[in-house]
Order: structure tokens, then C-alpha cells, then sequence
């Protein structure tokens, strides 16, 4: 594990050397395909090195950050065009990837813990150096208000996890089992305004709608799985005292995300609709991994692994679009299939994706998770076909509204995109279908 580490590390300088931009880039492109030859089908522990180490689930989440930084660097190429600090904003990208890379291989829950919170401040710099409005103070401040206030009861939940078990490591710690509802809410109350739960969600919109492209990228890619794979390794501690209360949870997530799917047929900023569709889709996460369920288990990490790729895509298509009209509104990005024809087939088969149309993961996902959720109990049916309704609603008005239409008057030519935005989009739609032909990996893995 550790040779990844030295390698992130001593890609470092070259961030500094001018016009070392695409080398940067083409070095994370072989560390993805080089980890990804790593492959590890099994639930416990392999490629161990001193306080990190890989199972399946480290290993699916630290492969799609790897992926999505690659994909962040080639997205951001203005930064590169403008000179816009772009050495410092590649040292972010890399010292994210550390901290991310050391927050899913760690083995124990403190150092897990460390690098969690330290994920927070390249974030937080992303948005405050390259973010595009004035009120990236503002989203900014939201974003280490809700998480940092979160996770100081999850510190203290592990203290008296250690108290009680002389011992943090995530193998040991599988075998206690928490009663105490106090401890129960400390050790999961992070990781739900992580994900983010509805009613814990406000910071995600404002974030995401004042970052740049790659922090709304590794924001809805990466970040938003932090939390999801901190309950799945929670729960095997907690399922005693889960099983008693989570019924609280699901019913937050399943009616939150129904509300949430509402206020997105609401919205007219392409980013902060994209924005609230991920919040409607970690409900339905949430809600599955809550029932404790294998099919709950399996589904909640294929649909973060494939809402990764799908959401981080169709942030890349909204900032395609801003680029060349320098608005996000949905009144000025009407009519895009005049302006940009070759767009329009990305736009629809990302937002097929995201209404989990065959063959992507999503559907994998969706259909896992419905099971779990209605295995769990019948009752909560209503909500789910209104989620599902309202997913495709929002999408297809994404979709509809920004492509057909009346063109705005303020454009009068026609733009047909470089190829590296086509392969960005391609790099991002290609693996979310193609990872359905091994649909194993995602669901057999308890």
C-alpha cells in the first residue's frame, strides 16, 4: 500500500515545474491502471502494510478516486490555459488523493478518523481559491461548520470505543458489540452529514454551486462516499443497537429524498440541480445500508461507486456549458442542441445514467437497494415509487430543458467541444456501464 503513497508523494514537484501540467495527469492515469491491476476480490484484509491495508470495499472506493482525480485534472484545463495558480491547484489534487487514499486503506478507526477530517481542507481550499462567486466565503464556512461540529462526538465515541476494547484496530473491533443509544449517535452522526442526510444536507448545495469543476467533481465523486463507507464499517460494531433505532434513519432518508427530488423541479441553476439529485440518491443509499441487510450492503456501495462517476460526468457537462455561456441558468442553457449537437448525446446518456437506465450501475444499485428497503418492511413502497417517479422527473426536465427549446438570443453561433472534453465525458460514462458485467464484485462481497 505504502508504494502509492511514495508515489503521490514524489509526483509533489513536478506539480511546481512549468508546462509539467499533462505530465502530472498522464502519471495519474498509470496509477489508476496500475492500482486497478491490484485487484482484490475478497472481504478481508490483503496488500497490508504497516497501519494501511485493502479489502474489497477500500479497494472499489480508492480506485474511483483515483479515476476521479485523473478525470479532475483533465477537466480543469482553464485553470492550466489561465495560469491561474494551476502548480497549487495540482498540489491540492494530490494532496487530496493522499489523504483519501489514507482514509479507505487505514486499519484503524483513530487514524481513519485523522485523515477524514484532513480531506476537509484541500476541499475547503479548492473552493475558496478556484471557486467562481463571491459566496465561496460563505459555502465554504457551511461546509467546516457542518462537517467539523459532526465529528467532534464521533472522536469521542471512538475514545470510549477504545476505553471498552484496548484496542481502535477495524478487525478487532468487529467483534464488540455498542448498546448505549449516546455512543450509537456519536459514532454515526458524522458520517450522516457526510453522506448527506436530509435535514443535515444544506451545506452540499451551496458547496457544490460555488466550487469549480473539479471540486464539484471530487465533492459528489469521492467525498459524498466518505461517509457511506465509515457507516459500512461502522455497522459491524453497531448492528445491535442499529437494528433497534435505524428505523428513524431510513424514514428521514426515504421522505427527505422524496422532498429533496421535489425541490429539484424547482431549481434553475444546472449545478445546484445536479446538486440536490445527489442528495435524493444518498437518501436512497442511506436507507438501504440502514435495513442491515446483505442486498442493503451490496447495493449502497454499487450505487456510490456508479452515482461517483455519473454525478462527477454531469457536473463536467454543466461546466462545459458554463464555459462557453458563462452562465449556469437554466433560462440560458435552453436550446444546447442547436449550439452544441454533439453534447446533446452526452447529456442524454449521462442523465439516462442518472435515472438508472440498463446498462449502467446505477440500475444494479437501485434494484438492490428497493429489495433491501422493501424486505425490510412494505410500508415504506410509497415513498420509494415516488423517489423513483420524481428521479426520472428531474432528470428528464435537466435534460429536456437544457437541450430542446428556443435557443437564447445572446448566442448566435455554434461550438462543437474539444476532444478532451469528449473523452472526459466518455472516460466517465464507459466504466459506469461497463462495470455492470461484473456486477459480482459489487454484491458478493460480504
Amino acid at each position: 500500500m505504502l508504494k502509492f503513497i511514495i508515489m503521490l508523494g514524489c509526483l509533489t514537484p513536478l506539480c511546481f515545474i512549468s508546462s509539467y501540467w499533462w505530465m502530472v495527469q498522464s502519471i495519474f492515469y498509470l496509477m489508476s491502471f496500475m492500482f486497478m491491476f491490484n485487484c482484490i476480490m475478497f472481504f478481508d484484509f490483503g496488500m497490508l502494510s504497516s497501519m494501511f491495508g485493502c479489502d474489497i470495499i477500500s479497494y472499489g472506493l480508492i480506485l474511483l478516486s483515483f479515476w476521479i482525480c485523473s478525470l479532475m485534472i483533465t477537466a480543469s484545463e482553464s485553470v492550466y490555459h489561465y495560469h491561474y495558480y494551476d502548480g497549487l491547484f495540482m498540489f491540492m489534487i494530490i494532496f487530496l488523493m493522499m489523504m483519501l487514499y489514507c482514509t479507505f486503506s487505514s486499519l484503524s478507526l483513530f487514524s481513519f478518523y485523522l485523515f477524514f477530517e484532513a480531506s476537509l481542507i484541500p476541499t475547503l481550499l479548492l473552493i475558496l481559491g478556484w471557486g467562481y462567486q463571491p459566496e465561496r466565503l460563505q459555502a465554504g464556512v457551511y461546509l467546516l461548520f457542518y462537517t467539523l461540529l459532526a465529528s467532534l462526538p464521533l472522536l469521542v465515541g471512538l475514545f470510549n470505543l477504545y476505553s471498552v476494547n484496548n484496542s481502535l484496530f477495524i478487525s478487532y473491533s468487529m467483534s464488540m458489540n455498542v448498546s448505549s443509544i449516546l455512543v450509537y449517535m456519536c459514532l454515526i452522526i458524522a458520517f450522516l452529514v457526510k453522506m448527506p442526510m436530509f435535514l443535515v444536507h444544506l451545506w452540499l448545495p451551496k458547496a457544490h454551486v460555488e466550487a469549480p469543476v473539479s471540486g464539484s467533481m471530487i465533492l459528489a465523486g469521492v467525498l459524498l462516499k466518505l461517509g457511506g463507507y465509515g457507516l459500512l464499517r461502522m455497522y459491524s460494531i453497531l448492528t445491535l443497537v442499529g437494528l433497534s433505532y435505524n428505523f428513524v434513519s431510513v424514514g428521514i432518508s426515504l421522505v427527505g429524498g422524496v422532498l429533496v427530488s421535489l425541490v429539484c423541479l424547482r431549481q434553475t441553476d444546472l449545478k445546484a440541480l445536479i446538486a440536490y439529485s445527489s442528495v435524493a440518491h444518498m437518501g436512497i443509499v442511506l436507507g438501504g445500508l440502514m435495513t442491515l441487510s446483505n442486498w442493503g450492503f451490496g447495493g449502497s456501495f454499487a450505487l456510490m461507486i456508479a452515482h461517483g462517476l455519473c454525478s462527477s460526468g454531469l457536473f463536467c457537462l454543466a461546466n462545459i456549458s458554463y464555459e462557453r455561456l458563462g452562465s449556469r441558468s437554466l433560462l440560458i442553457n435552453s436550446g444546447l442542441m442547436n449550439f452544441m449537437p454533439s453534447m446533446t448525446l452526452w447529456w442524454f446518456l449521462l442523465s439516462s445514467s442518472n435515472m438508472a437506465a440498463p446498462p449502467s450501475l446505477n440500475l444494479l444499485g437501485e434494484i438492490s437497494l428497493l429489495n433491501s428497503i422493501v424486505a425490510w418492511t412494505w410500508i415504506v413502497m410509497i415513498m420509494l415509487m415516488l423517489l423513483s417517479f420524481f428521479s426520472a422527473a428531474y432528470t428528464l426536465y435537466l435534460y429536456s430543458y437544457s437541450q430542446h427549446g428556443m435557443i437564447y438570443a445572446g448566442i448566435y453561433s455554434c461550438s462543437m467541444g474539444y476532444l478532451r472534453e469528449y473523452l472526459l465525458l466518455f472516460l466517465h460514462w464507459f466504466p459506469l456501464n461497463l462495470l455492470i458485467l461484473k456486477g459480482e464484485l459489487c454484491m458478493l462481497w460480504l
